[in-house]
């Protein structure tokens, strides 16, 4: 009877471990757009949040960002359909740290990739990843990127000034300031 009971307090025990490691949300960078591969686009869910962190679209689409003109507003970077991409003032782009999370990816959806990602306008060698979660966020510039859930369709860019930190991102990485 005593040995049941510290083989099931082990089990236990291990087992607590492996989750309080798997909850870790450390900011650990990685810099590189990937080995070249085109990515296959998953929906994975972000530990600290009920809400899904999910790429552009369903699984097996490659991602794609891509400079776009955007009509009174310029040349921003947007996903393969067309969403704007946002980057958030409290992350941090040297060395690429993501801030926005829980309740945050409600709102603000994180870029994530597996592997390199399809440009057009973009510098490819400005693209890169921070790990989220066991996961990659794709950056620009070092900035993590964002979709914002009020863009509910091409070309909207509803999160453009949000809480003065959420602007959509340019080519060049650099918050987009519009001037009326």
């Amino acid at each position: 009877m005593i040995p049941q009971r510290i083989v099931l307090a082990s089990a236990a025990g291990l087992m607590s471990a492996l989750l309080l490691g798997a909850c870790d949300a450390s900011n650990d960078s990685a810099s590189g757009a990937g080995s070249g591969a085109a990515p296959v686009v998953t929906t994975v869910s972000d530990p600290a949040a009920s809400a899904p962190v999910s790429a552009p679209a369903s699984g097996g689409d490659t991602v794609t960002v891509r400079a776009e003109a955007v009509k009174g507003a310029g040349r921003v970077v947007t996903d393969g359909q067309g969403m704007v991409l946002y980057r958030y003032g409290k992350d941090r782009p040297s060395p690429s740290r993501w801030t926005c999370a829980g309740a945050c990816t409600r709102t603000w959806r994180p870029v994530i990739v597996e592997d390199s990602v399809r440009t057009t306008g973009v510098d490819k060698n400005l693209l890169g990843t921070v790990h989220r979660n066991g996961m990659k966020q794709l950056t620009l510039a070092g900035w993590p990127l964002y979709r914002y859930a009020g863009d509910v369709k091409a070309g909207l860019m509803n999160g453009q000034g949000k809480d003065k930190e959420w602007y959509a991102i340019t080519p060049s990485g650099g918050a987009l300031t519009v001037t009326g």
